[in-house]
């Protein structure tokens, strides 16, 4: 590798510590928000928010939530057994292939959401304002603010 290469090296290592630091610190200050009001971790919460914006007939497999949740299977199989035990989330077998594992939000488990749904946001919020006035972090804050709306409806 070249000295031209290592600038490179160096300004990629250093943009995914930058981006590293921003997401703990965000992902703390969501985790002690959402479990001191709502008694659900950020997994929780993010978990129950995927599932709840999925058509009915477009359920997902187990498999499915590990990636979009981006957790284990196994990290992803104890957070479903958490939610469900709590009556936020049921499982149910595919009907056309049985090895298939279905998750779904419950009415309770909707309910936690739409009430935890205010402070993850306002908590989400007030953090990227907190880190933009951060140097090193205000230019990830500015990028994040300029990405294009998604369009996603609750």
């Amino acid at each position: 590798m070249n000295s031209a290469d290592d600038g490179g090296v160096e300004t990629r290592a250093q943009g995914w510590r930058t981006l590293a630091a921003l997401h703990a610190r965000i992902e703390d200050v969501l985790e002690r928000a959402l479990q001191q009001e709502h008694e659900l971790s950020v997994s929780e919460y993010a978990l129950l928010d995927v599932l709840s914006r999925q058509e009915p007939r477009l359920l997902l497999r187990m498999n499915q939530v590990a990636k979009v949740v981006v957790l284990s299977q196994s990290a992803t199989t104890r957070l479903v057994t958490r939610l469900e035990r709590r009556g936020l989330l049921q499982r149910s077998l595919c009907e056309t292939d049985r090895r298939g594992i279905y998750t779904e939000v419950t009415a309770a488990g909707r309910e936690a959401l739409e009430r935890a749904r205010s402070t993850h946001d306002e908590t989400l919020a007030q953090a990227l304002k907190d880190a933009a006035q951060l140097p090193e972090l205000a230019p990830l804050v500015d990028a994040l603010a300029a990405l294009p709306q998604s369009g996603a409806t609750r």
